[in-house]
């Protein structure tokens, strides 16, 4: 059972990390987010990034039930994390970590979903996610970045058959913020109608909400493919190098 913060807002925040996957493409024996980056897991950051921010109460850890490596974790003895069993797909781990939030938290509070590969969540980019709740034009919010890259269409054979303008094209990040009752209905009206979504927006999209687009850092790299790793580290060590400057920030 979460054991909660002090509230800070009439309106809490929680957070869930669905972490109950495998990371097949990275072609290892362990799911990736125990990857060690500069002697940490790469979920020890994503853990260490939400508990820095004091406007999440608690955090639902959605682990797999064969997971055998998370009580290594020395996050997981914070007493505002949760383990909670996930299930076989990402929107169903989501839902798990929404049903015991729900013990807790109130039906309109909002909850923030960030990938347990995404360790390089900069407390800026976090904070900006978290104020634009404010904003009572939009359902929630989510942070991402414009698409900067020249995309291409191709074809079964990999031939470019068409150029595809990016204007107005954005790569969708984590976390991204809904309310709790909002993000469960939609979640299982998916769920229900057996409609595969890829990340918490686009079951919110399909259940008529408006969005936010919140710019984030392109840094907040999702360790997907072996060379993602280096790049992490990179970010990671530059940052937490009190000597070293923020290469973004630099002019």
């Amino acid at each position: 059972m979460i054991s909660a913060r002090p509230a800070v807002d009439p309106t809490d925040v929680w957070a869930i990390v669905p972490a109950a996957g495998l990371g097949s493409r990275m072609g290892i024996d362990r799911p990736k987010q125990y990857i060690q980056l500069l002697n940490k897991p790469i979920l020890g950051w994503v853990l260490q990034a939400l508990l820095a921010e004091p406007r999440i109460r608690g955090i639902a850890l959605v682990v797999s039930a064969q997971d055998e490596q998370v009580d290594s974790l020395p996050e997981l003895a914070h007493p505002a994390i949760e383990r909670v069993i996930g299930g076989s797909e990402r929107q169903d781990s989501v839902l798990c970590g929404l049903d015991a939030l729900a013990k807790r938290a109130q039906s309109n509070d909002w909850v923030l979903v960030h990938d347990a590969a995404r360790p390089c969540l900069h407390p800026e980019d976090l904070s900006r996610l978290i104020e634009c709740t404010h904003n009572p034009a939009f359902s929630g919010g989510i942070l991402a970045t414009p698409v900067a890259d020249t995309l291409k269409r191709a074809d079964s054979r990999r031939q470019v058959v068409q150029t595809v303008s990016r204007s107005g094209l954005w790569r969708a990040l984590t976390p991204q913020i809904f309310r709790l009752d909002h993000l469960r209905a939609a979640l299982t009206s998916a769920a229900r109608e057996r409609v595969p979504v890829t990340d918490e927006a686009q079951a919110m999209e399909r259940a008529g909400h408006a969005v936010r687009l919140v710019p984030g850092r392109a840094d907040n790299l999702k360790i997907t493919y072996p060379e993602d790793l280096a790049l992490a580290e990179a970010v990671l060590s530059v940052r937490h190098d009190p000597h070293a400057g923020d290469p973004a920030e630099r002019k």
